[in-house]
């Protein structure tokens, strides 16, 4: 199978993946995440994507680190915002309803945050590592929101706009972090040290 072949192959496995994620119902969520984050690092794997690092890289760490710091900020802004203006709407309860799939009381910490590192580890092993490299030859740093676009239609699917929003969001800034830290290592340290921030130290609803 040629190039092309297998980047199709691998594309459709993980939007499947993230079909079933957002189907199932929320007690099985937490599952439903390691299996099509699996998927995406089998994915990236198979495409040759995902390489162990050869030490870590200062200079991408702390963009990685100062990308996660303006993100949080950024949400926790937003949350503000809709709470006082109601936008068509929507409420902090819609952003509630996400924290609530992973951040739940019958989910101890250590799953929580095992899961999200996984979580960040298989987006950016393929959102970032496959398809905004493949990606950035031909469009440059307007990969990263070709990328972000992507994702966020890919989450149209659970009907929830401030999801979607979000992802759009948080996808953009990965990719401007992946592209202006030069690599994977930037945008999943941004990545993971978000998710523990939102989902687990401080949500911001």
């Amino acid at each position: 199978m040629d190039s092309f072949g297998r980047l199709a192959l691998g594309l459709a496995a993980v939007v499947s993946s993230m079909v079933v994620l957002f189907a199932v119902p929320a007690g099985y969520f937490v599952a439903a995440t390691f299996s099509a984050t699996s998927v995406m690092v089998a994915a990236a794997y198979a495409l040759g994507a995902l390489r162990v690092p050869h030490g870590a890289k200062p200079f991408a760490i702390a963009v990685g680190v100062a990308s996660a710091v303006a993100l949080y900020l950024v949400f926790y802004a937003g949350a503000v915002a809709i709470d006082l203006f109601h936008p068509l709407g929507i409420t902090s309860a819609s952003e509630s309803s996400i924290y609530s799939l992973i951040s739940s009381p019958s989910n101890p910490v250590y799953l929580q945050a095992g899961v999200l590192l996984f979580d960040s580890a298989g987006y950016e092993s393929f959102f970032r590592g496959v398809l905004q490299k493949r990606l950035t030859p031909r469009l440059g740093v307007g990969s990263a929101p070709a990328v972000a676009l992507f994702d966020a239609a890919l989450h149209l699917v659970t009907l929830n706009p401030v999801w979607v929003g979000a992802t759009f969001v948080t996808d953009l800034v990965w990719g401007l972090t992946y592209h202006y830290g030069r690599g994977t290592q930037a945008s999943f340290a941004s990545h993971f040290l978000w998710d523990l921030a939102i989902f687990i130290v401080r949500p911001v609803m």
